[in-house]
Parts: structure tokens; C-alpha cells; sequence
């Protein structure tokens, strides 16, 4: 399959991004399943207003579990939340809901106050890496 995010410029790239944060959201990979689980803590670099990172050209150099998204790697979109906009036009959906709607603004909690062993606590089924009756 061909992804019609091959044919975007680097403007168009960019701006296709909603802004919502959910791919900015802590995520736990059930070891035995594979499954991913989000939770309701943001990355120290979310700006909880704007829903954008902090520092947006250096986000992977200052968080290395950062998921950065780019033509090389599609692979990841598997993991995006189903309502990320990336990952709506590869797979050729589209999805009616406002981007208040998807914004984690007033959802979320820094990682710079939850300790490690309390994420679990933190998982969330309000932000899903696929549709309900998806296998």
C-alpha cells in the first residue's frame, strides 16, 4: 500500500498535526501481549495549554522514548492513538470528531509527578491505539 502522506511537502507534514497530545501521553506495552496501554501522564515537555512539545526541534535528543513520526518509519503509526491525523490518512479514514474534542488539555498529568512504579494507576481507555471490535 501506497500512503498518501508520501505525497506531502514538508509544510503540509507539519500541519497536518491536530495538536491533540495523545502521542505525547506515556505508554505501557504489556509484555506478554504486546498490547499498548496509554495512560493520562504527559511527557515533562507537553505544554498542557498548547498541546505542542516545549521544545519541538530537540524532543528526541531530550526525551530518547519520544515517538518521532516521519516518512521512515510507518511502522509506528500502529501504535499512534486511531484518531491520530497521520495515521487517519494512511490508512484512508477519516474520523468526525473536533480536535477540542481529542485534546488531552485538562486530561493529563506531568511524568514529572508520577513515580514510575504508579503508571499502571494512570492507564486510560479514553485514548486507544485502535478501533472498538479491531483485533
Amino acid at each position: 500500500m501506497t500512503s498518501p502522506l508520501l505525497s506531502l511537502s514538508e509544510q503540509q507534514w507539519e500541519d497536518m498535526c491536530d495538536g491533540c497530545g495523545r502521542c505525547c501521553l506515556v505508554k505501557l506495552e504489556d509484555e506478554e501481549t504486546l498490547e499498548v496501554h496509554y495512560t493520562n501522564v504527559a511527557c515533562q515537555y507537553l505544554d498542557q495549554e498548547t498541546c505542542r512539545c516545549s521544545d519541538y526541534e530537540n524532543r528526541s535528543e531530550m526525551n530518547p522514548s519520544c515517538m518521532v513520526l516521519d516518512r521512515s518509519n510507518f511502522d509506528t503509526l500502529s501504535i499512534m492513538p486511531f484518531t491520530c491525523a497521520y495515521r487517519l490518512a494512511h490508512e484512508n479514514r477519516s474520523i468526525e470528531q473536533s480536535e477540542e474534542s481529542l485534546s488531552v488539555r485538562g486530561k493529563v498529568v506531568s511524568e514529572e509527578f508520577i513515580h514510575e512504579d504508579q503508571l499502571v494507576e494512570h492507564v486510560v481507555e479514553w485514548v486507544s491505539v485502535k478501533l472498538k471490535g479491531e483485533q
